[in-house]
This record gives C-alpha cells, sequence and structure tokens, in this order.
C-alpha cells in the first residue's frame, strides 16, 4: 500500500485553525520559548494540552475539568486546616493585645464623654502622669539576663505605646509629670558622687545619660504627634521637671551633684506656671523634707539649733526660700499672663509730660500683683493626712471595706511610714507650711509616689482642697491597672481686671477624670493560655495522623518493580493489512495487542509515547524511573507511630511559628 499527496498543494491545510484557542505563537514569543529550560517548555505545553481539551468538550476535557475540580478541592482543603485556623486565631490575638486594647481604654477617656461645661466653652486639656520609673537593674537587681532585657523592652514599650496613644487620641494642650522619671537615677554616679550602696558604684554618669535619651526616646519623641488636637494659640508645653525620691532621694539623703545634674536635664524644680488660667505651684518636696530630719553630718534634727546650724540647709535651703517668697513668684507669673492676654508689649511704655525743673522725674517700675487665679500644687509626695484616712473606690489594690463612706479605713487608706530614700506622706510640719505659704487660693493638689490611685479632701486646711495622687503610668509597679488623670480646665477671665468671669466657686473651674491603661500581665497570661491551646491541639492531631491515617506498609517498595520499555515501531510487512487477521493471538486473560490498531504508517523517527499521544502522563510519571515519594507519604510509610507523631507535631508547630512570630515582631516593631 502506497500513499502519496499532491505537490504544491496549498498550505492552507497546515495552518492553525481559527477555533484553536491556543495557536502556535510565532516571532519573539515563539523564540523565547524555545529558549526556556526543559522543564518550563514541559510545563507550558501541558498547560497548553490541558486548556484545548477543555475547549474541545469531549473526553479529554471531561478528565481535565475533573482534574481541575480535584486540584480546587485539594486547594480548599489544604486552606481549611487545623494549622491555619490556629495561625488565624493567633493573628487576631495579637492584634487585639498589641492594638485593640490600647484603642478601646482611651475611647473612654474621650474630653467630650465626662467634661460638662457651656457650650462656648474653650477648656485647657491636662494630662497628669506619675512614676513612669523606667525600668533599669536598680528595680529588680537579682533578675537574671535575658529576662531582665525583656523586662526593659516590654516596660518601655508599654509606656511609648500608652504616650504616643495619649497623643493621638486625646491630644492634651499640657503634660504634667509628677515624679520618679527614672527608677534608679539617684544611684547613677555623677563627677562628684557616688551611690551609697556598693553594687551600684559601677553605673556612672554616662549610664544616667544613656537613661535620658530612653526617657526622650519614649515620651518626647511622641509629643508633637498630638498637636493636630490643641486648638491653643500659645501652643501645647509638656513639663517634667518635678523631682521624685527615686530621681534625687529623700530628704537627708539627696546628693546635691546628683540634683544639680536633674535640674540641668529638666529645669528647675520648684517653678510657677500658669496653665488654662490657673496657677500651677510645682514643689521639689524632696529636698524640702530634710528640714525634719537628723542631718548624717551632726545627727541633729529640726529647723534650727541654738548655735545656728541647720541640719541639711544646702539640700533645702533651695526650697524653703522658694515657698518664702512665693507671693513674689505667684504675682510675677499671674501679671506675665495678664499682659499676654492684653497683647501687651514686655517693654514700658512712659508718660511724656511737662513738670517743673525743681520737681525730681524718677521712674518707678510697677510692682508685680497677684492676680488671685486658681491655685493647684504639685508635689510627688502627698500631703499629710490623719491615719486610715480612705483613698476612695477607685483605689485597685486596697477597694473599700465597706460600700457606706467610712472615716477610717486601714486597708483603703495610704500607709504612714518610711523607709530607705522614701516616706509615704509627707509630715504634717511640712504640709502645714506649703499650705500656708503657696495662698489661699489653693483649690487642688496632684501627687504621686504611691503608685495607686487615692482622692481625699484636706478639710482641716481652708477651702478643703482635694488632693488626687495618680496612679503609676507603668505596668512593672504593682499596679494591674496602670493610669494616668486627665483634667479639664475652664477660667475665662476679664482682661481689664483679670477676674474670673466664670460662676460658681473657684473649685468649680477644673474637671477631673481617671484613665485606665490595659493589664498587661493579663494579656500575657492570656497570650500563655492561648500557647498551652495551640501545644494541646496540634499534639492531639500529631496523635490522631499517626494512629488513625492509613499508611503504606513498611515492607512496600519505595521505587516501582517493573517499567515499561518502548519497542521499535514495527516495519510494513509487520503491519497487518486491512481486512486480515493476525494468528497471533493474546494470551489467555492477557491484553490486546496495541499493533492491531497501529496507524496505517509509522514514520521511524517517531518515539513510542509521541505515537500514542492518548496515552495518561500521570502514568509514565508512576512508571519513571526518576519518580519518589513527597515527604508526607515517605514519613507515613516508615517510622513507628512516636516517629511519625513527632514528624507532624513538629511541621505544625513550626508552620504556625513562623507565621505567629513574624507578625508578632511587625506589630511591635511598627507601634
Amino acid at each position: 500500500m502506497s500513499y502519496s499527496y499532491r505537490q504544491g498543494a496549498s498550505t492552507d491545510a497546515y495552518r492553525p485553525s481559527s477555533h484553536d484557542p491556543f495557536p502556535n505563537p510565532s516571532g519573539v514569543i515563539e523564540r523565547s520559548r524555545q529558549l526556556a529550560p526543559t522543564w518550563a517548555r514541559q510545563r507550558i505545553a501541558d498547560f497548553r494540552t490541558r486548556c484545548r481539551s477543555l475547549a474541545s468538550g469531549g473526553v479529554e476535557g471531561s478528565r481535565a475539568r475533573a482534574e481541575a475540580g480535584g486540584m480546587l478541592w485539594r486547594a480548599v482543603k489544604k486552606l481549611f486546616t487545623i494549622t491555619n485556623a490556629l495561625i488565624l486565631f493567633w493573628v487576631w490575638t495579637l492584634w487585639w493585645g498589641e492594638r485593640t486594647v490600647f484603642q478601646d481604654s482611651l475611647e473612654k477617656c474621650t474630653w467630650g464623654s465626662w467634661e460638662h461645661w457651656p457650650r462656648d466653652a474653650t477648656p485647657h486639656h491636662v494630662a497628669f502622669i506619675a512614676d513612669p520609673q523606667l525600668v533599669d537593674p536598680h528595680t529588680y537587681p537579682d533578675r537574671p539576663w535575658p529576662l531582665s532585657t525583656l523586662t526593659v523592652l516590654f516596660t518601655d514599650q508599654y509606656l511609648r505605646r500608652s504616650f504616643s496613644s495619649i497623643q493621638t487620641h486625646l491630644g492634651p494642650d499640657s503634660v504634667l509629670f509628677l515624679g520618679d522619671l527614672f527608677d534608679g537615677g539617684r544611684e547613677w554616679a555623677t563627677a562628684h558622687s557616688s551611690s551609697p550602696e556598693e553594687r551600684y558604684k559601677k553605673y556612672k554618669d554616662s549610664f544616667w545619660k544613656e537613661e535620658y535619651h530612653r526617657f526622650i526616646k519614649v515620651f518626647s519623641n511622641h509629643w508633637n504627634e498630638g498637636d493636630s488636637f490643641s486648638k491653643n494659640a500659645r501652643g501645647r508645653r509638656m513639663i517634667a521637671s518635678l523631682p521624685g525620691n527615686h530621681d534625687l532621694g529623700f530628704g537627708s539623703g539627696v546628693q546635691l551633684p546628683v540634683r544639680d545634674r536633674f535640674q540641668m536635664f529638666f529645669g528647675n524644680g520648684n517653678r510657677v506656671d500658669v496653665i488654662g488660667n490657673h496657677t500651677f505651684v510645682s514643689m521639689d518636696t524632696v529636698s524640702l523634707s530634710a528640714m525634719d530630719q537628723p542631718d548624717p553630718a551632726t545627727g541633729s534634727s529640726g529647723t534650727g539649733s541654738g548655735d545656728g546650724h541647720q541640719p541639711n540647709e544646702r539640700i533645702w535651703k533651695e526650697a524653703e526660700d522658694f515657698l518664702n517668697n512665693m507671693s513674689m513668684h505667684r504675682a510675677r507669673a499671674e501679671s506675665e499672663e495678664l499682659r499676654m492676654l492684653k497683647n501687651q508689649s514686655e517693654g514700658h511704655l512712659f508718660t511724656h509730660n511737662a513738670v517743673e525743673i525743681s520737681e525730681p522725674t524718677i521712674y518707678q517700675k510697677p510692682q508685680p500683683e497677684i492676680v488671685g487665679l486658681p491655685t493647684i500644687l504639685l508635689t510627688h509626695v502627698p500631703l499629710y493626712r490623719r491615719p486610715a484616712t480612705p483613698c476612695g473606690p477607685l483605689r485597685e489594690r486596697y477597694p473599700p471595706s465597706s460600700n457606706e463612706p467610712l472615716e477610717e479605713d486601714e486597708g483603703n487608706a495610704i500607709r504612714l511610714g518610711s523607709g530607705y530614700q522614701y516616706q509615704n506622706v509627707l509630715t504634717q510640719t511640712i504640709t502645714k507650711d506649703l499650705v500656708s505659704k503657696i495662698g489661699p487660693n489653693l483649690v487642688h493638689v496632684y501627687s504621686g509616689d504611691d503608685h495607686d490611685y487615692c482622692e481625699i479632701s484636706h478639710r482641716e486646711f481652708s477651702g478643703s482642697p482635694k488632693e488626687i495622687t495618680v496612679k503609676s503610668f507603668s505596668w512593672a509597679m504593682g499596679v494591674r491597672h496602670p493610669g494616668f488623670v486627665l483634667t479639664s480646665l475652664w477660667n475665662p477671665l476679664d482682661p481689664a481686671t483679670g477676674k474670673s468671669t466664670a460662676q460658681g466657686n473657684p473649685a468649680a473651674t477644673l474637671q477631673n477624670h481617671l484613665c485606665l491603661l490595659p493589664d498587661q500581665l493579663s494579656i500575657f497570661i492570656y497570650y500563655g493560655l492561648l500557647f498551652g491551646f495551640t501545644m494541646t491541639v496540634i499534639l492531639v492531631r500529631a496523635v490522631v495522623c499517626a494512629l488513625y491515617l492509613p499508611r503504606s506498609s513498611s515492607t512496600s517498595p519505595i521505587l516501582p518493580l517493573s517499567e515499561i520499555h518502548s519497542s521499535p515501531p514495527p516495519n510494513d510487512s509487520q503491519v497487518p493489512s486491512a481486512g486480515t487477521s493476525t494468528s497471533k493471538f493474546p494470551p489467555l486473560g492477557g491484553l490486546a495487542s496495541r499493533g492491531t490498531n497501529y496507524p496505517p504508517r509509522y514514520k521511524a523517527s517517531q518515539p513510542y509515547h509521541d505515537a500514542y499521544s492518548n496515552v495518561d502522563r500521570d502514568e509514565n510519571k508512576l512508571h519513571s524511573s526518576k519518580w519518589k515519594p513527597d515527604r508526607t507519604e515517605h514519613r507515613r510509610r516508615a517510622g513507628s507511630p512516636f516517629q511519625l507523631a513527632r514528624g507532624e507535631f513538629s511541621e505544625s508547630f513550626w508552620c504556625i511559628a513562623k507565621v505567629v512570630f513574624a507578625w508578632y515582631f511587625f506589630l511591635i516593631w511598627r507601634w
């Protein structure tokens, strides 16, 4: 039998059909495909073959669609797994613990939700922050590495997030710190002093400066984030000059070089500021308390002795002189504020009058006068009060013992006591001296030091000024819910007279609100519980997979026992002609020879698998000598149940850990 074709026939028969959804490319695309690696060309050819089968709609199309559906189902099964569910749970939990809790806590403190002023009022907003006490080697001296380093990192992160959240959500006009900026500031040596404790003598002045830069990084670097909230034409201010006993020491334990260093970087601890038409008096009471403490050099006590010697005079003299001249300091600050309200220049105006030559012309600078603004005292150490004076229902560690107001409640009160470099409240003598010299307009007192909230009224003084002891801003200071106090000030003044136009008593010009921060320890405990739950789930999953999922027999061969060999194509004499039969039949139960269905003509150079393109490629892959099982199948084929469970557990654990740790580090790095 012979075949022939007409020479010069049209080549249109060999052009690709217009129905072919993937015609053969040409030009640059064709050359790029030819230059691609062998494995890439094979993948492209397989993809095009499957797409043509889908477009043809035949048996091959149905098979391809079934295969695509199977691939989709396998993808869905891989997506909805226990491991992925745990990952999603961790992602949501970390977002809640690192973002949502801070936002929720500050949303409860928005100014409009608690302040109540007339509709046209423009109050001045103040935030009081007490005892941040940056953690250092003095805080937990016996805590080993790396726990000590992690404590420093996480406390700084908490302080930074809290302060940044205050600026971005509340944007107060002024932020006032109430002392104890550092925890061991009094211990770090200067050029002329060192710590009285031997274990801290190795920390030099450079260490204190590093702590100062930490404070700047945590607080000052985020101060400008709240500028968009302020409506004050004179700008915002942050005052951190009030020292605490952890910054300087207390009483006779204050070292002058340590105090000079603190004031050089933060400013004078004794000062008067007019904020929101209120006079704020800051007093360095930790130095002033040396007045009624024994002098370590002489052993004497009291405010003086018969020979004129003043105990610890160099420590308390500066604060006492400032207090004795309080009327002058107040008058100067209030007159300056009134001048700013009148929009007057700082220079002096002279009157031009014709006078007799015999009359002396003497110009006298007008003396500043106290305007009489409501006065607020800032002190790190709380004022004296009777023992067992209750602090109210907002105290966290020791709530009231009864729902009814009590005159005395020992558990709810600030304990009156003292120790090394601390004293819980000022002495009665210093308290009376402070209140009497500040003036009759004292309406409020803000203090720190105790780390917990306390609110009392000093009925023993005229006007019964209220005192609020602000909670610590740090979660490492013994309170589960750190906090701060927001104060809204509104005291409109008549610029001509400087008198308040607000109705009511002077104390009605301010409103306070306690804001609580997240319980960081509870968040860590929740993380720990979730970690235990995760470990339990993946362990149970690993045991179930090892015991109940089907596994191939350990004696099964990994490689195939036989391999299909391509036989050479038969010649024309071996191919039966049409209508003839062969005498060679397959054995009983065998397969019919493919030779009976050979095409009428073979090309000698055509390989076996190209001649029969309908042969399933997966079968070829299965019998390929390069075939080997994947890692999961290999793990199920060999090993004891314990080894299989351990492998499943390890794989699930690291799959979750990689995603969770990457997400967690992103959250703490971005904020």
